[in-house]
């Protein structure tokens, strides 16, 4: 049995255990809705929440030291209004697009993110079931419940797969030849993980073990078991070594496209079109990181202008409506990732809970898009915002 099967199995054993009902809160409803009484994603999450270890949950929910940056995702959207438009013909709707050579239904995606099998037993092959019956793309967690390969195989659609570089570069050349033979459109290489990060959450819940919980993708703190002193007792990744010009190296065997995802700066998104990017993903890790990090939605202009269009631009963080999604859209933004909310419909109900969650997304941007006098996304721009300074 490798390590990957133990923990799966763990996991399922957990999420079947009547110790679950011991750790309901008091804020947790008598009666708990059914799918189709849910009004938008962020009712999803209470009921995961019951449905989920405590660990789990807070393995997902939580981001570093205060969870500042974590606030500062949703408060950046906050500080930008639409500009509406009339008698502008928005009868026939289009929310579709083409990314990477890959034709999908809406310009939201699901984010990478680690270990589904903490939110349900079924994991990324249920995320992945839910995003293709959306018709849009999954990118899938190099820290995955399940292998790449059986990932894959359950998809009708395109997806992506997460490269975080490591334990070498030999390992990091196997990591992405897997994930091109299991069918992966594009490489998306995620670069702001060069420490492991402080999240008190985790340190609360006594997650200090040598590894990560149920496929997470980095310790849960500082206190680890079993490791040799470093300096100032901060635990570096192979990230941490990691220079521009390994873009370069890594592009020389990818054969698929590969962007670079955890840029909040004009000038490296400036360094990532110098070194070969296909495209950028604007992320603060959801606050998961860097703490004081600024909101995405918030930098996402500076990226804009600096990029000129030569690279497609996505961005994740804190999205949780579609005006949310509209609002990115506005500014340049190509497409949105999100994280959390399909995780809280998977953890809620399954497959379906994604599709529902994803759908919601499309059906808000769709209102969103026509109210605002907007027919197809190739009509958005930057007059349909105002932004606060």
């Amino acid at each position: 049995m490798t390590r990957r099967d133990a923990t799966r199995n763990l996991s399922l054993f957990l999420a079947g255990s009547p110790l679950m009902r011991g750790q309901d809160a008091p804020w947790i409803p008598d009666r708990i809705p059914t799918l189709e009484q849910l009004n938008n994603v962020m009712e999803f999450e209470p009921i995961a929440r019951t449905r989920m270890l405590k660990t789990a949950y807070d393995y997902i929910a939580g981001g570093v030291d205060d969870e500042w940056t974590l606030r500062r995702n949703r408060e950046g959207f906050q500080h930008i209004t639409f500009r509406p438009r009339m008698l502008t013909d928005v009868s026939k709707l289009d929310l579709s697009l083409e990314l990477f050579g890959s034709k999908i239904e809406m310009p939201i995606l699901v984010a990478p993110t680690a270990g589904h099998q903490q939110a349900h037993p079924e994991g990324e092959l249920a995320t992945m079931r839910g995003a293709c019956a959306s018709k849009t793309i999954m990118v899938v967690s190099i820290n995955s419940s399940y292998p790449i390969d059986k990932i894959g195989a359950v998809a009708t659609g395109p997806f992506w797969s997460q490269l975080y570089s490591g334990p070498d570069k030999a390992g990091t050349r196997e990591r992405v030849e897997r994930a091109q033979a299991a069918g992966a459109k594009v490489i998306c290489y995620t670069v702001d993980n060069q420490y492991n990060s402080h999240r008190e959450r985790l340190l609360r819940d006594r997650l200090v073990t040598t590894g990560p919980p149920a496929g997470a993708s980095s310790p849960p703190g500082r206190r680890r078991t079993a490791q040799p002193p470093v300096p100032y007792g901060v635990q570096p990744t192979f990230q941490a070594q990691m220079t521009w010009p390994f873009l370069e190296e890594l592009k020389s065997y990818a054969k698929v496209p590969v962007i670079v995802k955890g840029l909040l700066t004009a000038e490296d998104a400036k360094l990532a079109i110098q070194y070969g990017a296909a495209g950028i993903v604007v992320s603060n890790h959801g606050g998961r990181y860097l703490e004081g990090a600024p909101s995405t939605i918030e930098v996402l202009p500076e990226i804009i202008d600096a990029v000129q269009g030569k690279i497609p631009v996505l961005i994740d963080g804190g999205f949780r409506r579609g005006t949310d999604v509209l609002k990115a859209l506005a500014i340049g933004a190509k497409a949105v990732l999100v994280g959390r909310p399909p995780l809280w419909g998977l953890g809620a109900f399954g497959q379906p809970g994604v599709s529902r969650v994803m759908e919601m997304l499309q059906t808000e941007l769709a209102l969103a898009m026509g109210l605002s006098g907007y027919a197809n996304l190739a009509s958005i721009d930057r007059k349909l915002v105002k932004i606060e300074r």
